[in-house]
């Protein structure tokens, strides 16, 4: 039975060693339900949702933990969805989806914004507090610093969350290489782009992202809320940006990020599990 047991676990060690990093995976969908389902969490009562914008530029998506830091949770995109899926191939990946932006997102670039993708839910709380994990991400990274950007935001009662602990707006001009790069993860494979060139990079399109951050807003009250989550172009249609929302962190409380063990964490786990049966074996002889 000793022998079985520990041929077993040196052939799951085995296997560990041969699995490969999980891909991201996207799945289209503009159904706002769908949506929503995949991020709620506790303390959270949904009264209504809808959503506006190209039917392929939101969807769900998994396996995403090893490129982004969250395993699953739903893609708003000013594009594509499906072109966040890695890797990253291609220098200048994006589509021009014909579409306006919003009032909202034209005030916070300043100018006109263009393919909007707009959810909107309205909700009750039961802690009067709402939180919810997110990644920015975006082909603009990192030529455009300093320049036009993308533009997002999570409009709560009409005032924009999607913020920085100095209360100022998540964007590429805010989270970059050489601003709050600690929140900033360069992914970028094209030399000449304002810098480094990665030698691994991530499991995704988007050639830089943030770290996982968090958006919140304390004491709403009591009563129903409405919060549009939306995401658009800013001055043109050229280049792909998204925004990823963790699945079951639209809650009233605080919610950690989730990820799944990579395969070099699996490695070690069977290599113990075999160190762990040998030793078990000589004691028993002994």
């Amino acid at each position: 039975m000793r022998r079985i047991l520990l041929f077993a676990a040196a052939a799951v060690c085995l296997l560990c060693l041969q699995a490969p990093a999980q891909a991201m995976t996207v799945t289209p969908t503009n159904d706002a339900n769908v949506l929503v389902n995949a991020i709620l969490g506790s303390g959270v009562n949904i009264i209504s949702s809808s959503y506006t914008g190209a039917s392929d530029s939101s969807g769900t998506f998994t396996g995403a933990a090893g490129a982004i830091g969250i395993n699953s949770g739903i893609i708003l995109t000013n594009g594509q969805a499906i072109l966040a899926e890695g890797p990253n191939d291609q220098p200048s990946a994006g589509r021009d989806n014909g579409l306006g932006g919003t009032p909202q997102l034209d005030a916070l670039s300043g100018g006109d914004t263009f393919d909007a993708s707009t959810l909107t839910i309205t909700f009750t709380s039961t802690t009067d507090n709402l939180f919810f994990n997110f990644v920015f991400a975006s082909e603009e990274y990192n030529q455009y610093v300093g320049s036009f950007n993308d533009v997002f935001g999570f409009f709560l009662d009409g005032v924009n969350i999607a913020l920085l602990p100095d209360n100022s707006p998540v964007s590429i001009n805010n989270v970059n290489l050489t601003k709050n790069s600690d929140k900033y993860i360069n992914n970028s494979v094209t030399s000449g782009s304002d810098g480094p060139v990665v030698a691994v990079p991530k499991d995704t399109q988007y050639d830089g992202f943030t770290t996982v951050l968090s958006a919140q807003a304390l004491g709403l009250g009591a009563g129903e809320h409405t919060i549009s989550l939306q995401i658009a172009d800013a001055l043109d249609h050229v280049l792909d940006s998204g925004v990823f929302i963790q699945g079951g962190s639209f809650s009233g409380d605080p919610t950690g990020p989730t990820a799944t063990p990579e395969p070099g964490t699996m490695i070690l786990l069977g290599s113990g599990l075999v160190g762990f049966i040998a030793s078990r074996r000589r004691r028993t002889k002994s």
